[in-house]
């Protein structure tokens, strides 16, 4: 089973981010676009892994105190852009903790430093070459909890599940 845990987001951010994606798209942007259902923040990649009841177990372990995320700018890691959010420090530890969790468990998970992105388009390409300058939009959510999510692949596109 492929693995992740993840923000899932609320429907005021929801409608902000594909706002963002709509802009692009007025914009000429071309690539593969995140659908609205498989938006999310992702804060711990898990991958291949047999046994979904270690990973609730290992997030039971986290206390979790609601924070509020706050979208913040647009960006690009090469051609995949995304949506940024304000610096949190109460995001940061909560993902301290969930990784940490998650290694004394001995769950493997990537372990590349934490960038905080929620992803609009994958394969991005746009006739003049440069990414157009969209604004992100104010919008932000409390977060109070935080969900297992199982990734397959389907016949247009990756399926998240939410499984715990």
């Amino acid at each position: 089973m492929r693995l992740f845990v993840a923000i899932q987001l609320s429907d005021e951010v929801l409608r902000a981010v594909r706002g963002v994606q709509d802009e692009f798209r007025r914009r000429g942007v071309k690539g593969n676009y995140t659908p609205a259902e498989n938006l999310h923040l992702t804060l711990a990649f898990i991958g291949e892994y047999p046994d979904p009841e270690d990973v609730l177990r290992a997030m039971a372990e986290v206390r979790l105190t609601p924070f509020e995320l706050k979208l913040d700018g647009v960006g690009a890691f090469g051609d995949l852009w995304w949506l940024g959010l304000e610096h949190s420090p109460a995001l940061e530890g909560c993902v301290r903790r969930l990784r940490h969790a998650l290694a004394e468990a001995g769950i493997p998970f990537d372990r590349k430093r934490f960038r905080p992105h929620i992803t609009l388009i994958r394969r991005a390409s746009m006739p003049a070459g440069a990414m157009p300058g969209v604004e992100a939009p104010r919008a932000s959510m409390w977060v109070e909890d935080v969900a297992l999510m199982r990734s397959d692949r389907g016949r247009y596109g990756m399926i998240y599940t939410r499984i715990g």
